[in-house]
């Protein structure tokens, strides 16, 4: 069975990239690259030395971007999960900037950051900061009394309070929300090197479509982010599976 759970998902990649060649091959106008060529344009990225420059490139923001994020949004959603007075005060505030699509704040910033790293580095942190800091809000929210009050009635001070009940409980629910924020961060990404930089894979994509219609480096690009969203997703998904986690299952179960 496990076998079988592998070798399926290769059986329709496979599939699909025939009716790929199949559909492009039968096409009168063949405005679209064969998958054999997408694979020359690959290769000619990596010769280039510009396939690793781009990636490292957009992951460089991604990183910076979302890890600045977490380290803000997470302990403040946390704090107003836990007083509940400060969830009544900003909450609204929140539920009002989060709808304002990302890139509606392109302007905004490449006004302040100038194009370059900054201003992409900024949208992903803006994408990235209120997903997360709701999702810590509410999970501080669903923390369990009965578990807080055991923790106080063996003594545990506010910070060990924090640290040994509250984190562990809410990990599970951070961990989802990490993996949601992270995809948002790496489409946010690629949307803004098509606006706001010289780089990246972003970059890649529209610059290849202005300088001389090279599809096939286009649909390179596109290949290359939806495989690095992929492996990033999975490193993400392979958190849940950490011993510190299985506490805070058990609390929500």
């Amino acid at each position: 069975m496990r076998n079988s759970s592998k070798l399926l998902p290769l059986g329709v990649f496979a599939a699909l990239t025939l009716a790929w060649h199949a559909a492009v091959v039968s096409s009168e106008q063949r405005l679209l690259p064969t998958p054999w060529e997408v694979v020359l344009g690959i290769a000619e990225l990596a010769q280039r030395g510009l396939l690793i420059k781009y990636v490292v490139a957009s992951l460089f923001r991604v990183t910076w971007g979302f890890a600045v994020a977490a380290l803000l949004a997470i302990p403040f959603g946390l704090f107003l999960g836990w007083y509940r007075r400060g969830e009544a005060a900003v909450n609204p505030f929140l539920q009002i900037l989060r709808p304002i699509s990302p890139l509606a704040w392109i302007p905004i910033s490449i006004l302040w950051f100038g194009v370059g790293d900054g201003a992409a580095i900024y949208l992903i942190f803006l994408a990235s900061f209120l997903p997360l800091a709701v999702t810590a809000m509410n999970a501080g929210r669903n923390v369990l009394d009965v578990h807080l009050n055991a923790g106080r009635n063996f003594g545990l001070s506010q910070t060990q309070l924090i640290l040994r009940v509250l984190y562990p409980s809410v990990l599970p629910q951070l961990i989802v929300g990490l993996r949601i924020t992270l995809g948002i961060a790496w489409l946010v990404v690629v949307a803004a090197e098509m606006i706001a930089v010289n780089s990246g894979l972003g970059f890649l994509i529209v610059d290849a479509r202005n300088a001389g219609n090279r599809y096939d480096l286009v649909v390179a690009g596109m290949l290359m982010i939806g495989l690095i969203g992929l492996l990033l997703d999975a490193g993400m998904r392979s958190l849940a599976n950490l011993k510190i986690l299985r506490w805070g299952r058990a609390a929500s179960s």
